[in-house]
């Protein structure tokens, strides 16, 4: 079986996708933190409609469900 690589997502570097890689999809931590920075610099953004106050409040509902269910494990 061979190994599934994928491009670094800042630098384009060939990345192997293995457990061992504990930066993936990034080939290095420092991809990896000057990616975090341009989100949070929003630098880098999702494009698309602002969420309104109901969507919101569907969110909410459907996350209270998830966490309320009674067969929910938290291990």
């Amino acid at each position: 079986m061979s190994t599934l690589t994928v491009k670094c997502p800042h630098c384009e570097k060939a990345v192997a996708w293995i457990p061992e890689n504990r930066y993936r999809p990034f080939c290095s931590e420092r991809c990896k933190l000057i990616d975090l920075g341009e989100w949070a610099s929003e630098t880098r953004v999702i494009t698309g409609a602002p969420l309104t106050e109901q969507d919101l409040e569907e969110l909410e509902e459907e996350l209270d469900q998830v966490l309320n269910a009674p067969d929910r494990r938290f291990d």
